[in-house]
Order: C-alpha cells, then sequence, then structure tokens
C-alpha cells in the first residue's frame, strides 16, 4: 500500500488540476478576474486569472485531442513531434543534472573536509540562486560561442546543459554536504581509532550516511535541470528542445488555443521522468534510505 499511495496521491492531484480548471471556465466571469480596474477605460487595471473563452483557456479533452492532430499537410501529428523536442530537452536535462551531480558534490566535499572551505564558498554558493537565469544563460551562450570560435568543440546544446547544471547543482551541493556530515560522533570517532583514512572513512562511513540527504537533493536537482533546459532552449534560442517549440507554437495561440499545450504538456513529462529516475535509484538503494531526509 505504501508503494501505491504515492501514485494514487498523484493521480488525485492531476484530477483535482483538471476539475478546478474546468470549474473556473464554467463559473468564471467571461473578462477574467481584474484588480484595479477603472470604469470606462479599457486595458486599465492588473488581471490575476485569465479570460474563461475558449481562445484563452479551451477544454483539457480539447487540448489532449490537438496532440493527435497535425499542423498542416504533411506533417507529423502534434504528439509526435512534441515528443522528438522531449528526447532532447530530456537528454540536455539528463546531461545538467551530471554535470550539476559532479560539480555539487565536489564543492560538498571540499567544504566538509575544510571547514574555511565552507566558510568562504558556501555563501557564494547560496548567492549563485539570486542570478536571473535569463540573464545568466546569454553569458554562458556568448562564451560557448567564443570557445567555439577559438577551435574548442562547444555545440549549442552544451550552454543549454550547463545552464541546466546551475539550477541542479545548488541542491545538490546542500544536500550532500549535510549528509557528509551527518555521521555520529561515535562512528566518527570508532574510524578514528582504527586508524582509518580520511579517504577509507568516506567510502564506508560518509557516504553510506549521505544517501538519505542526498536523494531529496538529487530530486530537486533533476526537476531543477528540466526547468533549466527548458528555459535556457528559449533563452538562447536553440531549435530542436521544447523550450523554443512552445515559444513558436504560442505565435499560433491566436487561432489554435490548444496548440501551444502540447509541448508545455512535454515538458511535464519530461520532469516527472526525470523525478521518476531518482526514484529508481532509490529503490536501488533502498538499504540505505532509513530515516530519509527531508528537502
Amino acid at each position: 500500500m505504501k508503494r501505491v499511495l504515492p501514485w494514487i496521491l498523484g493521480l488525485v492531484g492531476i484530477l483535482a488540476v483538471v476539475a478546478i480548471w474546468e470549474l473556473y471556465k464554467w463559473l468564471g466571469p467571461a473578462d477574467g478576474v481584474v484588480l484595479g480596474a477603472v470604469e470606462g477605460q479599457a486595458g486599465s487595471g492588473f488581471r490575476i486569472l485569465p479570460r474563461t473563452g475558449d481562445l484563452n483557456m479551451p477544454h483539457v479533452w480539447d487540448m489532449f485531442a490537438r496532440l493527435g492532430q497535425d499542423n498542416g499537410p504533411g506533417t507529423p501529428p502534434l504528439g509526435v513531434s512534441v515528443l522528438s523536442a522531449l528526447g532532447v530537452t530530456l537528454g540536455i536535462s539528463a546531461i545538467g543534472l551530471l554535470i550539476g551531480l559532479v560539480v555539487g558534490f565536489v564543492f560538498a566535499l571540499l567544504m566538509q573536509r575544510w571547514r574555511i572551505v565552507e566558510w568562504g564558498l558556501l555563501p557564494w554558493i547560496i548567492v549563485s540562486q539570486t542570478v536571473p537565469l535569463i540573464a545568466f544563460a546569454p553569458i554562458v551562450a556568448r562564451l560557448g560561442t567564443q570557445l567555439d570560435k577559438q577551435g574548442w568543440w562547444w555545440p549549442g546544446w552544451l550552454s543549454v546543459a550547463v545552464i541546466a547544471s546551475y539550477l541542479a547543482f545548488f541542491p545538490i551541493a546542500v544536500g550532500a554536504l549535510r549528509g557528509l556530515g551527518s555521521p555520529d560522533a561515535i562512528h566518527q570517532d570508532l574510524f578514528r581509532s582504527y586508524g582509518a583514512s580520511y579517504g577509507r572513512t568516506l567510502v564506508k562511513l560518509r557516504l553510506p550516511a549521505s544517501i538519505p540527504y542526498l536523494l531529496p537533493a538529487l530530486r530537486l536537482g533533476a526537476t531543477s535541470a528540466v526547468v533549466g533546459a527548458v528555459v535556457g532552449e528559449v533563452s538562447i534560442g536553440m531549435p530542436g528542445g521544447l523550450g523554443r517549440m512552445i515559444i513558436q507554437l504560442a505565435q499560433s495561440a491566436s487561432a489554435d488555443p490548444a496548440l501551444p499545450y502540447g509541448p508545455i504538456f512535454g515538458a511535464v513529462l519530461v520532469g516527472l521522468v526525470a523525478a521518476g529516475s531518482v526514484a529508481l535509484l532509490g529503490a536501488i538503494l533502498k538499504n540505505y534510505r532509513r530515516g530519509e531526509a527531508v528537502a
């Protein structure tokens, strides 16, 4: 029952979102909800909820039905195009997560080994997450272009992977730091009494003890990598992925309102696959998950 319960709760959550969408579309005001509107002045105020017409809020079943329709003569169904773009974004997200895992874990090892490194590095790691991703992405893309011109191999998708890793490394670094420092003092004293080296203590004690902290951090890192990949594709204009597809199809939303939701569903599916992959890893490491920490 414990294994099935998360899936049941996830399904209930999805059905709840669909129900809220359709209920608001049915009962909500045609012009949406606007705050601060001045009577007689069109366009005044701030719209906090959308209009409920079919052009602004298509029915959920229309969105899914659109996946089976093509975008023109000779083109594949929208769902096929979304799956193709999904594969690109998923691959980039995986590479970004791998880069973020390596960088975050190395930072955690250094900070756990030397307290002075933690004092000097941890504040900068925290501050790094305050930089807007939309501003960071063009810098990475420009740097990658310069490296490519200098003879270094740097394709456009690698820039997107670096952008994804920028979001992924933070929770991994913090979670791994907590995990590596989690063994009880009595266990650390036991290893010291046996004359165990730092490397042996790391492999036999600290790494196993860090699993309950690292798995939740990996879940956050995986979903963050997906967000970073989609935003990175939009920011640098890389073709082939879901980010660019969302921008392209959004231009046709006025004539085909259900069209842009196809790649949005694809992005949600990528996030679910990423989180599910970490859950599978957690099942493999179930012997180390006693008392798993909440990230």
